[in-house]
């Protein structure tokens, strides 16, 4: 099934690497009430897709699969938007859907990024982006995922 509902998902990345928290929260038991007082802690699905992708290629900052960022580095460079989240079956976060390359969507290519190779930035309270320690060209190479990927 293609569609999950914001709760689940809010929930899945709550409790992925995305956080780069120390210690990870156990959502399994969390009932509904317990979720409303925890809203604060919980990021929906469409206050991450849309927003961009940077890369810290050419910033030089050291990357680490752990590290949580709170702003956009000002060396980071802009090189694609977060199109989709990618959920394996059992409802894990496994990865990032992103379109890269191109100019006005002509010539620009959907890739698939992994958990490992991006972190989650907050924009602000309701935004997110994400930095990855891929480059451009290495995202460019990566294979295409279109929407035939999926059927």
């Amino acid at each position: 099934m293609k569609t999950l509902t914001a709760s689940t998902l809010a929930l899945t990345l709550a409790g992925t690497a995305a956080f780069a928290e120390t210690h990870m929260t156990d959502y399994s038991n969390v009932d509904s009430m317990q979720m409303n007082e925890m809203r604060g802690d919980l990021i929906r699905s469409r206050d991450i897709t849309g927003g961009e992708i940077y890369t810290l290629n050419e910033a030089g900052d050291e990357w680490s699969p752990n590290t949580a960022y709170n702003e956009i580095g000002g060396d980071w460079n802009e090189i694609g938007e977060i199109e989709d989240i990618v959920l394996s079956k059992n409802g894990q976060m496994v990865g990032i859907v992103a379109e890269v390359g191109g100019f006005l969507d002509i010539g620009d290519k959907h890739v698939m990024i992994s958990t490992p190779d991006v972190n989650l930035v907050a924009v602000d309270d309701q935004t997110y982006a994400y930095v990855t320690r891929l480059s451009e060209e290495e995202l460019e190479a990566l294979p295409g995922v279109d929407e035939g990927f999926w059927d």
